[in-house]
């Protein structure tokens, strides 16, 4: 045999015994397939792909806008607080500090830094009670609604009473006929600076509201002061100091004025009113919607409804 023959023979030889059979690749396949390992690790492949098709891209979460209305707002709140328009320079450093306070509020809101903090909750409750007010109170104010408003609260509104007087003090203890004494020398005419006794209290009042001299001498003197007859010596009334001789020169009584002289307190009232009666509404439909439970004593659970 020659050399080329002998080769040959011994590669085909080799072959021979080398290569395995190819049925035996479809058992071990088979195999292969049944394993939980492999099942696993297909599962994980097409959970990754799929949120790699499905979730946000992160980059959009990294990008911010400034729009023009933005800076012109941040210029405007700068112009209210200092009465001025910021320079280019002071306007390009609020703006950056606007994207700075963005990018650290993005990015602890990542971190959920935002969660479970009494003033965030209360900032983000107080900006909901907001945008409650504007969307449940629309409806403009009219003067009928006012003139009714006016009528149901008249009392916040009524003007007091105003008195002009002059008074002459005399001390809890001073004898009733001395004070008699005096009465009758003021009717005659004597200078009410020469009689009575010393006091701090002011001797005379003009066109005082009622409610002012009953912080100066008392309820009890004030009431007193609605009852006593125009420009003569009454008395002795009582105060908080003492007794007084009161001579009264004018008395008007309480008003409640027409709509007209104080419409702006009562549209000021009227809308005050009425936006908290929209977040009672707004709340009490958002309550409905939860069910709420307080693991305390029973008066705490009553009380949290």
């Amino acid at each position: 045999m020659r050399r080329s023959d002998a080769s040959i023979a011994v590669a085909d030889a080799t072959l021979t015994h080398t290569a395995p059979p190819h049925t035996n690749d479809r058992p071990m396949m088979r195999r292969l397939l049944r394993e939980p390992v492999l099942h696993f690790l297909l599962i994980g492949l097409l959970l990754f792909v799929a949120y790699g098709r499905l979730a946000p891209d992160y980059k959009s979460g990294a990008r911010i806008v400034v729009t023009r209305s933005m800076v012109d707002s941040i210029a405007l709140e700068y112009q209210t607080r200092w009465s001025r328009p910021p320079t280019e320079q002071e306007l390009a450093m609020l703006v950056d500090a606007y994207v700075r306070d963005e990018i650290l509020y993005r990015e602890g809101v990542a971190l959920g830094l935002d969660r479970d903090d009494p003033v965030i909750k209360r900032r983000v409750r107080q900006k909901l009670e907001v945008v409650a007010e504007e969307q449940l109170a629309r409806d403009a104010q009219t003067d009928a609604d006012l003139a009714a408003y006016l009528e149901r609260n008249a009392e916040r509104f009524t003007r007091p009473g105003t008195v002009s007087f002059e008074q002459i003090f005399f001390a809890a203890t001073t004898p009733a006929h001395e004070v008699q004494v005096a009465r009758a020398a003021a009717l005659r005419g004597s200078d009410p600076a020469r009689l009575g006794q010393p006091t701090m209290l002011p001797q005379s009042a003009q066109n005082a509201p009622l409610d002012l001299a009953a912080r100066d001498f008392g309820t009890a003197f004030a009431a007193e002061l609605e009852k006593l007859p125009l420009n003569e010596w009454a008395g002795p009334v009582r105060s908080a100091f003492g007794q007084h001789l009161v001579r009264l020169t004018e008395r008007t009584p309480a008003l409640t004025p027409p709509l007209a002289e104080v419409r702006a307190a009562v549209a000021r009232e009227w809308e005050n009113e009425r936006r908290m009666a929209s977040l009672a509404d707004n709340y009490k439909a958002l309550r409905s919607r939860y069910e709420v439970v307080i693991e305390a004593a029973p008066a705490v659970s009553a009380a949290a409804r």
